[in-house]
């Protein structure tokens, strides 16, 4: 049995250890210093109170900021997953195809996408606190706004207004958290954000399960309501601080626009593209992205620091991150359409099954971090990739006449093996940089993640439109829906594969960006 206070005891160490990897300094890099600290030198950080670096002092205060945090890193990993159990039912209720249904979640995951870039400049120039404070108004607008959707098109709108919020959240939390925390406490606050997040995604198809089979799917916005009422009145009444980072720093608001033009005519054009229209688009997005780093690599104050990808290991590993996301955050919604159309369960027991994979991923990823301080994070890593593949090989073959053993057995290989890749894989990236860009690459982490998830469900949308076509999920279409699902498998096989070799690419370098 596992001892759970002991295990989140280890939670803080692990991201803390993580953080504590960056002493070494490569040779030859001191052109890229000069060029981020250049960049950086007139970054500070401040608060209203007059503590010149924004430190609390007060473990109270600490504390606060850290439940903060992790509260709203929650409710946004929560509603990122727990639409998926209801998806049938919304269905149901507004006679949608598959394609719109998928949508429901790609909107949302497509703003957070889009925002997350100058939000993080526009959060350290106008003040965290503020920043989080708008956040938590704009998600409530968004979830009352879905819970009484009359279509899915306005339920869509409203998803939009969700992610937009949850980029701002996001944001601000970690920041936050770094900026109010001492050196020596970050790590645990980070930490305690990091399990909430997983915590968050363990629970969300358990409850969405439960709530839509007895409320109804518009209660899985509701229970959001009650819950972000609090931080906001903790924010309001309870931290006095502000902290504003690089006020005075100009907003490179040309890059901006290249930039959210460009990832959303590449994520848009990509979920139509069996459409020449959609080829258009995403080539003509990756254009625009290849612009903006050009135009970023010039900028004295650029928005994100192209500069990072220099770097073999982080590069590397970030490659295996997009990847990863690309090819397993799918697997939920083809288990969910499986276990509902094809078994008939209803929401809730889907949900608890959908629950082992997150929870498995939730065990062992603060251990599989720990290790990854003691043996190459890039090797743990790969070795993690290697059990997700094996897993979702055995998918391939998913129909009507697989065991729910097998069903369950691969949903156990997949949360181990993302377990083992998830911390290490993220240790190799932070470890990558100095500590004092470690938010930056944490942003990065987080952009990253979301594009994946962004995109495969843009990959499932794009076989379910060459396969399925625009038709209901009915009975008479599921030998469509069963197929549309192991394609969808094969090429995410492929892609974990690629993942693997991408884990190792950068093993044999040790280069950090800066020493």
């Amino acid at each position: 049995m596992v001892n759970v206070h002991e295990f989140l005891k280890d939670i803080p160490r692990t991201i803390s250890n993580t953080f504590e990897n960056n002493t070494s300094e490569d040779n030859g890099i001191s052109e890229d210093k000069k060029i981020f600290e250049d960049k950086n030198k007139n970054i500070s950080s401040f608060n209203l109170n007059g503590n010149e670096d924004g430190i609390l002092k007060k473990d109270s205060s600490k504390n606060l900021i850290i439940f903060l945090a992790a509260l709203t890193s929650f409710i946004t990993a929560f509603s990122t997953s727990a639409i998926a159990v209801a998806l049938p039912a919304i269905a149901s209720q507004f006679s949608i195809n598959a394609i719109l249904q998928n949508w429901l979640a790609t909107s949302f995951l497509l703003s957070i996408a889009i925002f997350s870039v100058p939000f993080g400049k526009l959060a350290g120039k106008y003040g965290l606190k503020k920043f989080f404070i708008f956040g938590i108004l704009i998600f409530f607008v968004g979830s009352v706004g879905a819970s009484i959707s009359f279509s899915a098109y306005h339920l869509i709108f409203f998803r939009v207004i969700q992610g937009i919020a949850a980029s701002m959240l996001n944001i601000a939390s970690l920041a936050m958290v770094t900026e109010a925390l001492p050196p020596k406490e970050r790590g645990k606050g980070i930490g305690i954000t990091i399990s909430s997040v997983y915590i968050g995604l363990t629970l969300a198809p358990v409850l969405g399960g439960i709530l839509t089979k007895n409320l109804g799917w518009p209660s899985i916005f509701y229970l959001t309501l009650p819950l972000l009422i609090i931080p906001l009145a903790i924010l309001i009444f309870k931290v006095k601080n502000e902290w504003v980072t690089g006020k005075e720093d100009p907003f490179d608001f040309i890059g901006t626009f290249v930039y959210s033009i460009g990832i959303l005519l590449f994520m848009y054009g990509f979920t139509i593209l069996n459409q020449l229209t959609g080829v258009f688009l995403t080539v003509f997005g990756l254009i625009l992205l290849a612009g903006f780093a050009f135009w970023e690599l010039r900028q004295k104050f650029p928005v994100f620091h192209v500069e990072f990808f220099k770097n073999l290991k982080f590069s590397s590993s970030t490659l295996a991150a997009l990847i990863s996301y690309l090819a397993t955050f799918i697997v939920t919604y083809i288990l969910n359409y499986h276990l509902q159309y094809i078994r008939h369960m209803d929401p809730q027991t889907t949900g608890l099954i959908l629950i082992v994979t997150p929870a498995l991923m939730a065990l062992i990823a603060p251990f599989s971090g720990k290790l990854s301080d003691k043996i190459e994070p890039q090797k743990l890593a790969s070795l993690g990739m290697v059990f997700v593949t094996v897993a979702i090989f055995i998918l391939i073959f998913l129909d009507k006449s697989m065991p729910l053993y097998v069903i369950v057995a691969s949903m156990v290989l997949q949360g181990i093996g993302y377990g083992i890749f998830s911390s290490p894989n993220t240790n190799s990236i932070m470890g990558s940089v100095p500590r004092k860009f470690a938010s930056l690459a944490s942003a990065t982490v987080s952009t990253v993640r979301v594009i994946g998830q962004t995109m495969s469900l843009g990959m499932l949308t794009v076989i379910f439109a060459v396969i399925m076509g625009s038709v209901p999920i009915i009975p008479r279409y599921f030998s469509l829906l069963i197929l549309s699902s192991q394609i969808a498998c094969v090429f995410s096989t492929v892609l974990c594969f690629i993942a693997v070799i991408a884990s190792l690419v950068g093993m044999k370098s040790n280069k950090k960006m800066i020493g």
